[in-house]
């Protein structure tokens, strides 16, 4: 038999994407239905993954037929992309909005029954745990305020040039999606929302060295980076099939409860090879921390809690009472020590926490206190000021730690910014390589101008003040003459009643 030769797909550059993605932000710009990019971005990701998945399944169709095997699709005609979305003369207008949103409008294929959604949120797995479970899940808090049925045609057909098949495209794919990231991160970065930079992931992730066989949780996954960094890290690991499906099936954990992240985690894991992404999307501390034992705890937690949060009083009594507190980090923080594994092989985890953890005192205190005597906290790295620009201005830090404790000593590594920079912007990231020193330091632990240690007795006795600055940091406070420090004084306060005046006069036009 001759095998047909396969004709690949037109690849998509990444030059050709970020001007899709422009154009789609425009098309969408002219919808009435939608005002910012807080509403325009889950409208373009949901779109995205329906495509997506549709060419993923278009794949594994193909491959089941070589196989000789029987192929059942997650979506059945006509709610597969090709059905509906692939014609670009396809169903548009009034008929695309109603067979999206409606409960039974008029089908592609002339027929009545479920509109898109309502199929979508219909699913289910055969076993449990496969994807049409995802695929509902995914959908349960999306909708479709696009008004107009023409302009979401021309989305769609955007989004149709996407190719979503050839292996050659992983690339480009990767930059689609941070393009996306980007995007988004853009959006919720003005609603008081930021995402960990990728290579402060890929830096955690480095000294973690997570192995195939591990179990490893982000209790607060926003759109999967730690997970994703992971899976690459251990698919290289993987050289059975029983390897495979380790790794696909009981390796790796998220929980977000927030609806685009949530997609977006999906479709990052998705687009990585994780088939079967196993995200909670119900609140991380929803479960009482008593109730957690030992058949839910795992061998890795790698995070970036959120912070600067307040939950309600409901969840702050999930936590014993002498450490109940609304701040969002600190909650995150005694979850992540519980969900640790004690034995064979004890736990170990790595979080990012905002300044205000390292010397905050009465329950922060005292979470630092059991941290200090049942966790062995080996690590600080101190991040330098805009990692997270432009985003937030608050510094941060990882705590590294074990269930290897109690803690004797803690070793500080102050990571410096590059020698030309005084700081981090949006222009102008971290970059992995920055790291590299760091990295070097890490096998081998000595006392350098960036790297010192204390003693875990020092810090309990200071009532567990973890702030601790580096000893070889030089002084490089300007001292100014007093006729120039009060002219900077008398320019700031006149500047901040320009600002008074300008939100004065805001106020009054609005009101």
């Amino acid at each position: 038999m001759v095998r047909k030769k396969k004709v690949d797909a037109p690849q998509t550059t990444a030059q050709s994407l970020g001007s899709l993605i422009k154009s789609c932000r425009d098309i969408m710009r002219k919808d009435k239905g939608l005002s910012t990019d807080i509403d325009r971005l889950p409208m373009l990701t949901w779109i995205m993954f329906l495509k997506f998945l549709d060419d993923m399944e278009q794949m594994r169709e193909a491959e089941a037929k070589i196989a000789g095997k029987r192929f059942r699709p997650a979506i059945e005609p006509p709610y597969r992309w090709r059905d509906w979305a692939a014609k670009p003369d396809g169903i548009t207008g009034d008929a695309l909005i109603s067979f999206i949103n409606n409960e039974e409008p008029a089908l592609p294929d002339g027929t009545k029954g479920p509109g898109l959604f309502a199929y979508l949120l219909s699913l289910h797995g055969a076993n449990g745990g496969d994807r049409r479970d995802v695929i509902r899940t995914v959908f349960h808090e999306i909708n479709n305020p696009m008004r107009s049925g023409f302009l979401l045609k021309d989305v769609i057909n955007k989004i149709n040039g996407i190719h979503f098949t050839s292996s050659e495209e992983i690339f480009t794919l990767g930059h689609l999606y941070e393009s996306m990231l980007k995007q988004m991160r853009d959006a919720a970065g003005e609603n008081g929302e930021f995402y960990t930079p990728r290579p402060v992931v890929k830096f955690i992730v480095t000294v973690i060295n997570p192995k195939l066989g591990e179990t490893i949780l982000d209790p607060a996954c926003g759109t999967g980076g730690f997970l994703a960094e992971a899976y690459d890290r251990i698919k290289k690991q993987c050289k059975k099939t029983e390897d495979n499906k380790l790794l696909q099936r009981e390796t790796l954990f998220g929980i977000e409860a927030k609806p685009l992240p949530y997609l977006l985690v999906q479709m990052n894991l998705l687009l990585h090879g994780l088939e079967y992404p196993n995200i909670d999307p119900l609140n991380a501390l929803r479960f009482p921390l008593r109730e957690i034992g030992d058949k839910d705890r795992v061998d890795i937690v790698i995070t970036n809690p959120p912070f600067g949060g307040e939950e309600e009083k409901g969840i702050q009594g999930n936590f014993p009472e002498d450490k109940q507190t609304g701040e969002t980090a600190l909650l995150f923080l005694q979850l992540i020590m519980r969900k640790l594994r004690r034995t064979p092989k004890p736990g170990r985890a790595a979080v990012i926490v905002p300044n205000g953890t390292l010397f905050g005192d009465g329950v922060c205190a005292r979470i630092k206190e059991e941290l200090l005597k049942e966790f062995n906290l080996h690590t600080i790295v101190r991040l330098p000021n805009g990692v997270f620009a432009p985003y937030t201005g608050i510094q941060t830090n990882i705590l590294f730690f074990d269930r290897k404790g109690p803690t004797k000593q803690i070793w500080y590594y102050e990571q410096p910014l590059p020698e030309e920079r005084k700081n981090y912007t949006k222009t102008h990231p971290i970059q992995f390589e920055e790291f590299s020193g760091c990295l070097a330091w890490w096998k081998k632990r000595e006392e350098t101008e960036f790297a010192w240690k204390v003693s875990a007795e020092e810090i309990l006795a200071n009532n567990c003040n973890l702030d601790r600055k580096n000893p070889s940091a030089k002084d490089d406070i300007t001292h100014l003459p007093p006729e120039q420090l009060a002219d900077d004084i008398l320019k700031k306060e006149q500047r901040i009643a320009e600002i008074m005046a300008e939100i004065k006069t805001v106020l009054a036009i609005k009101s």
